[in-house]
């Protein structure tokens, strides 16, 4: 399946990084979040990759344009230093589509923008590219399929470090506890669409409010429940958190490694 990644985004509530780069382009170790995400999908088979770009996506173009293979994986240096024999490779296999969908566009207009591109395509995934996860895509897709829904999602437990509250009538709190332990699941994305998605969205509308409350009305939005590793990088602290991860070799998120 092809795999749609909203790239355009202005980040800024990593403002630390995005008022250079966008948000995507954040590293992790040696390698953007983006790279990360799209090695995600390509290691279940699916490498065939729509970008939709918006901020700085001339950035995001140029990192593929010169992309060195060199950084990720071992090589073999010869003849002065004039020949390089890759031990291993990334992105030889991948199709990368570039698409403008517009600076203050949301997720809802920067997918109708690239619907010319899924064209024959019965169904898709996208994603909001700066999110990671160990969840095993394949069981995902299977538990989706079985359910002949239009669309399907990932629900998660949120990290965050407010504290979920909950009172009886009188106003006698009987339960706290932090998000990530409560009933409350957020939208995790890795989303998965047939392509008559479309018909449920109307011109400027955002994916997950309009739309999607279509779908709810007609049972037809599927929510996967997954407990394993999601984090988004969605502040400087989340930044923080995936570099000492990744200092640290707690990479769940490589799932290429395994």
């Amino acid at each position: 399946m092809k795999v749609v990644l909203f790239c355009g985004g202005l980040g800024t509530r990593l403002r630390e990084y995005s008022e250079t780069i966008p948000k995507p382009l954040v590293t992790i170790g040696y390698r953007p979040i983006l790279w990360n995400l799209m090695r995600y999908y390509a290691h279940y088979g699916h490498k065939d990759f729509i970008l939709c770009l918006g901020y700085r996506g001339d950035m995001i173009k140029d990192f593929f344009l010169n992309y060195d293979e060199c950084v990720s994986n071992d090589f073999v240096l010869s003849n002065g230093g004039k020949d390089v024999e890759l031990l291993s490779s990334d992105i030889h296999d991948w199709r990368i589509t570039f698409v403008e969908t517009g600076t203050q566009s949301n997720i809802g207009q920067r997918l109708v923008a690239v619907k010319e591109h899924l064209k024959g395509e019965e169904c898709f995934m996208a994603n909001y590219s700066d999110g990671l996860s160990d969840l095993p895509l394949d069981k995902y897709l299977d538990k989706f399929f079985s359910t002949n829904t239009t669309a399907g999602f990932v629900g998660v437990h949120t990290l965050h470090s407010f504290h979920a509250v909950h009172t009886d009538p009188t106003g006698i709190v009987d339960r706290i506890g932090s998000l990530s332990s409560s009933e409350i699941l957020v939208n995790g994305g890795f989303f998965v669409l047939k392509n008559k998605i479309f018909d449920y969205i109307n011109d400027g509308e955002e994916l997950v409010e309009e739309p999607f409350q279509r779908l709810i009305a007609e049972k037809q939005l599927f929510g996967y429940e997954y407990n394993g590793f999601w984090r988004a990088m969605d502040t400087f602290k989340d930044k923080i958190t995936f570099d000492e991860m990744s200092s640290k070799g707690n990479t769940p998120w490589e799932v290429w490694k395994k």
